[in-house]
Order: C-alpha cells, then sequence, then structure tokens
C-alpha cells in the first residue's frame, strides 16, 4: 500500500467531497500547499538522482484541463481523468517525456465534472463511444489510493451508451470483482517478459499476478484486452516475447482466450529518460540502442523501420500459432 513521504495540494480541493477525504486519510503526513499541480518549484529544482524519492510525494489539485482528444484505436476519445502519472518507475514512460522528472502521481478531486462530461457526450452521442480514461495514469493504481474507479463504475453502469477502458500494470483487481458494471468497462493488461519487468518496470505487479488478475477481471465478466508493451528489443528478445506469448498461452483461462483482444507497442524512448535514468538508476540496463534507433522528432527515438518490420512478422506469426481466432487490434 503506497504511504506518501509528503502530500503537495492546492487549498481548494477541500472544497469536493474526494479532496476532504484524502486530507482525512492522510492527516498524519505532511503537507505542503501549492499554487498549481503543474508548477511545483521545489520539484522542479530536484536534481535527476532523486526522481525514484520525488515518486514517493502525493500531489493532489484540481483538473484544469478537459479537452478530449480523438483517437482511433481502442477508443474514439483520450478522456483527462482522475490522475496523471503513477508511484512506478517504468524506465520508457512516455510522461517523462511531458513532465520530465515530474511524472509523479497527481490525484484531481474534481471526478463529478469528469464522469458528467463523459456521460452527456456519452448519452448525446448516436452510437456507442469508447472513452479511454486511463491514458496518462494507471486506475487500478490509483483506485487503491482513492477507490476512485469503484466510484466511476458505479456512476457510469447505468448509462445507456458507451464504454470506459484503460490499461494497468498492476494486480490489485479485487475491488472491482463484485461490482455490477453491466459490461461497459473494458480494462486492458499491460504484459512484458518477467525479465523485462523485473529490469526495467520498478514498482509494477509481476508477470504472474497480472495473468492471475485477467482471469478473475474474466469470470467477474469484464471485457478484457492485453498490451504487449512496450515491446523492448534486447539482445534476446525473440525469445523473452515468444515464452511470454507461450505463458499467457498456458496460463489464461478458456473463458478469456476465447475473446481476449491484442494491442503490440513497439517502445519509443527520449534523450530525456537517457539522463534521468543514468542517474536515478545507475545499475539499470541502458534502453537505448544507436544500432537499433532512429530519431523521432527533436531528442525521441524510436526502433528503425526495417527493426519494426522484423518484429513485426515475428509477432503476426507467433500470434498466429498460440491465439490464432484472437484480434491484434493494431501493432505500432
Amino acid at each position: 500500500m503506497f504511504k506518501p513521504k509528503a502530500i503537495y495540494y492546492e487549498k481548494n480541493i477541500i472544497e469536493y467531497p474526494l479532496g476532504k477525504e484524502l486530507m482525512n486519510k492522510y492527516k498524519d503526513i505532511q503537507k505542503i500547499e501549492i499554487e498549481n499541480h503543474n508548477n511545483i518549484e521545489e520539484m522542479r529544482k530536484k536534481e535527476n538522482k532523486d526522481f525514484p524519492d520525488m515518486k514517493r510525494n502525493l500531489i493532489i489539485g484540481i483538473r484544469k484541463t478537459h479537452k478530449f482528444v480523438p483517437n482511433h484505436k481502442t477508443s474514439d476519445f483520450l478522456v483527462p481523468y482522475t490522475s496523471s502519472g503513477c508511484t512506478a518507475s517504468c524506465m520508457y514512460c512516455y510522461l517523462v517525456c511531458n513532465y520530465n522528472k515530474c511524472a509523479y502521481l497527481r490525484l484531481f478531486v474534481n471526478r463529478e465534472q469528469m464522469l458528467d462530461k463523459i456521460i452527456r457526450i456519452s448519452e448525446s452521442s448516436d452510437k456507442d463511444l469508447t472513452f479511454e480514461i486511463g491514458s496518462n495514469s494507471d486506475l487500478i493504481l490509483e483506485n487503491s489510493i482513492t477507490k476512485n474507479l469503484i466510484w466511476t463504475i458505479d456512476n457510469f453502469k447505468n448509462t445507456s451508451k458507451g464504454y470506459l477502458t484503460f490499461p494497468t500494470k498492476f494486480d490489485m483487481v479485487d475491488d472491482i470483482l463484485s461490482l455490477e458494471h453491466k459490461g461497459k468497462i473494458i480494462i486492458r493488461m499491460s504484459v512484458n517478459p518477467e525479465e523485462i519487468i523485473n529490469k526495467v518496470e520498478f514498482g509494477t505487479s509481476r508477470l504472474k499476478g497480472r495473468i492471475a488478475a485477467i482471469n478473475k477481471l474474466k469470470e467477474a465478466g469484464y471485457k478484457v484486452g492485453i498490451l504487449i508493451a512496450p515491446v523492448i528489443m534486447v539482445d534476446n528478445w525473440q525469445k523473452l516475447y515468444l515464452e511470454l506469448i507461450q505463458i499467457l498461452n498456458k496460463e489464461l483461462s478458456e473463458k478469456v482466450k476465447k475473446d481476449v483482444f491484442f494491442e503490440i507497442i513497439f517502445m519509443t524512448y527520449s534523450f530525456v529518460h537517457t539522463k534521468i535514468n543514468e542517474e536515478a538508476f545507475p545499475n539499470a540496463i541502458n534502453l537505448y540502442n544507436k544500432e537499433l534507433m532512429t530519431g523521432r522528432g527533436k531528442g525521441k527515438y524510436m526502433y528503425k523501420e526495417n527493426i519494426r518490420e522484423e518484429g513485426k512478422k515475428f509477432f503476426i506469426d507467433v500470434m498466429h500459432k498460440y491465439f490464432p481466432h484472437n484480434k491484434i487490434e493494431y501493432i505500432v
């Protein structure tokens, strides 16, 4: 269970029920009032080596941005929701590109405002829309602190149209298994080979726990998907990912395998990651490989096109062998 070292909070959060609840829950934790959750000078001045320690703080504020971004993968819109960032320290986390070392967990207490907008747009549409509510956070992890996911499912289940979806790397799903959700929630578990989880995805659930969570969620009636993401092309990557897919084939329940869908995403990286990781995790592996990667905009890297094509062919062939009847939504 996450216990913050300190709470940084905007003073107006106490005007919201969740704000009062969190301040009471952490009444014994040191608290520092801030003007804006997006601009904490004390944090910005920290050194890169302090990144893991910064992740031990909790920032609580009010979300001001509510712009829905059209999406064309597993949802219709990417939606700003109740949190941003995470307590884990995955060495490739894309939020680091946006927030640098300030990619710590922020909680937003105006959840009613955010969900009301989702429901309003959903109900006014002439078709079922799917809203991605976890594109820059992990709602299973957040739920262990706020119970926001329980609240969200309970307040969305009776809408006449629409679905909510989010990805996770955590296995703490027991709180939502008994909820009545009416099939309106799509949960996508992100997986990687155990070796990569251990070396790269610090502070997340183990592979065994993630697979067990998928089976539990399906048994509880949730629609589930699996992200093999991000694919990291270490020296023995084909062996590792073959073993991962074999483990999934063996350990997933028959109910899951009947209709689970897959997303496969190759890693992107950045100069910012390199600088932070070198100082925050000096003994960790280096994810940048100049032989395999090429530039992708200012300071960002991706695997070269021919390398990605080789990877795509590998996954298509292996998935066809072990999951021939399951849809791969996309490989990017």
